[in-house]
């Protein structure tokens, strides 16, 4: 019941963030249309009234600061920047633009003309027949309108980056979490009968028995021992110590070699060269080893030959585990090593995930796909730096 209770308290965790998120793009789209709205709405506003003083300094007699109704405006006008102009572009008079650029001929031309491009000048013909032209822009409200959908664009964008960030990490935690406390509890289920088979081996060599028997089943409850404590050390800090990487190979190899089928063959040459040493963890080391054996076993079904070679450069040991198998597509080089992934019938697509975290979590080495191609076999590679590099 309480896992149960944990399931949906996970679930109604997800749905909560989901909806969360949903209601902040709900709210950030609504607030962008409102506003550009009202921004389309001041901009019309402002052009009627530009409008309207255009109308009414044309009804009037010459335009200049004896004009009495354009005094009028640049009183109460405290927005909207204008420049009136003859028709030779000489400026009669203005509002809220600096003397610095009134004062300059090739600013105050550029000004205009970014003036034209925001609003078309209007042209006021007076009562006396002369004839001006009104150049005007936005008002800082309404540029400040304008551009503020952009700016809560961003910062939605900013949030939800964040936000997706946050939910993936917290996501990516609850899942390591469930992977821990699985290895552990599996380790904890393996303890007791493991120590009972021990036990029982220990009986069978006192019993008139084929001992060379005895001794093989050994060597599984040995090996079944090293698999509870892997899965104790996950989540737990990884010690690594010093370890000849030819050794370590080849006690899994050597291991495999006398429990493959008989149309099996698997070669090595890591015994016959100079050793080569890394920080490793052993325990965890030979858990990938037998990863990629395992892996190679179940591409060849049954049939073909592993190729396991050592060799190193200055700075680094190289491990290739070589199958002559049914090979891996292109596309899947990097997703073969994602959680869940396989091609199998049977297992849960663990085995070279947990080899990739061991591998470059534990241990800063690099696993990867080498080479492959269908039907031919599929070389996997893992490099750790050498100790002395």
């Amino acid at each position: 019941m309480s896992q149960r209770k944990k399931l949906l308290s996970r679930l109604f965790s997800f749905r909560n963030r989901v909806v969360i998120i949903t209601l902040g793009l709900i709210i950030g789209t609504t607030s962008l249309i409102f506003t550009n709205r009202m921004a389309h709405q001041l901009r019309i506003k402002e052009q009627n009234e530009v409008a309207m003083w255009s109308w009414a300094m044309s009804k009037m007699g010459e335009v200049g600061p004896d004009n009495q109704l354009l005094l009028f405006i640049i009183n109460a006008n405290t927005n909207i920047p204008f420049i009136v102009t003859t028709g030779v572009l000489q400026v009669v008079e203005s509002h809220l633009i600096p003397d610095r650029i009134l004062k300059n001929p090739s600013l105050l031309r550029q000004k205009l003309e970014e003036m034209s491009a925001a609003n078309h000048p209007l042209e006021i013909k007076t009562l006396v027949g002369d004839t001006y032209y009104l150049f005007y822009d936005e008002s800082n409200l309404l540029k400040s309108l304008v551009y503020f959908p952009y700016v809560q664009l961003t910062i939605i964008l900013v949030f939800a980056i964040f936000g997706y960030i946050t939910f993936r990490s917290s996501k990516q935690d609850e899942q390591n979490r469930v992977w821990i406390g699985l290895a552990k509890e599996t380790a904890h289920q393996l303890g007791t009968p493991t120590s009972s088979l021990m036990g029982w081996v220990e009986y069978l060599r006192t019993q008139p028995i084929d001992q060379q028997a005895v001794d093989e089943i050994s060597k599984d409850v040995t090996r079944l021992s090293k698999v509870v404590d892997r899965f104790s050390k996950i989540g737990s800090a990884t010690l690594l110590s010093e370890g000849v990487i030819n050794e370590i190979v080849g006690g899994s190899v050597l291991y495999f070699r006398t429990r493959v089928p008989r149309n099996v063959t698997i070669s090595y040459n890591g015994l016959a060269m100079a050793q080569q040493r890394a920080m490793v963890n052993e325990a965890l080391f030979e858990w990938v080893i037998e990863n990629l054996l395992k892996n190679a076993l179940d591409a060849m079904a049954g049939v073909g030959h592993i190729d396991v070679k050592l060799s190193d450069d200055p700075n680094w040991i190289y491990i290739d585990v070589k199958d002559s198998g049914k090979g891996i597509a292109k596309g899947n080089f990097k997703r073969i090593f994602e959680p869940g992934f396989t091609t199998k019938t049977r297992g849960w697509g663990l085995g070279l995930s947990l080899s990739k975290r061991i591998i470059e979590d534990y241990h800063n080495g690099k696993i990867f796909v080498l080479e492959s191609e269908i039907d031919q076999g599929t070389t996997i590679r893992i490099a750790l730096k050498k100790l002395d590099a």
